[in-house]
């Protein structure tokens, strides 16, 4: 079985080579049976300033070897927009 930050990292490569935008940072990690489930932030639209940025949040799920089995745009926001519970 493939360690947690190898799962992120793959999760990682699926969502650039699927979307074209690189990831910015793995905001969720969580093992999902023999696989993981990997929350990936990407920048979709950049502007000036950068705190103007668009982000977008993917749910990703890879298996055991890393390939990917699912994913999907949960969110878009305004970078530094703060979530409340």
């Amino acid at each position: 079985m493939m360690s947690a930050a190898e799962a992120a990292k793959r999760a990682a490569e699926h969502v650039t080579a699927m979307t074209g935008r690189s990831a910015e940072s793995i905001v969720g990690v969580e093992r999902a049976g023999e696989g993981w489930r990997i929350t990936v932030e990407v920048v979709e639209t950049h502007r000036i300033p950068d705190s103007a940025d668009i982000l977008a949040v993917y749910d990703t799920e890879v298996d055991a070897d890393g390939e990917l089995v699912a994913y999907r745009r949960a969110r878009r926001y305004p970078r530094g927009r703060v979530e409340r519970d």
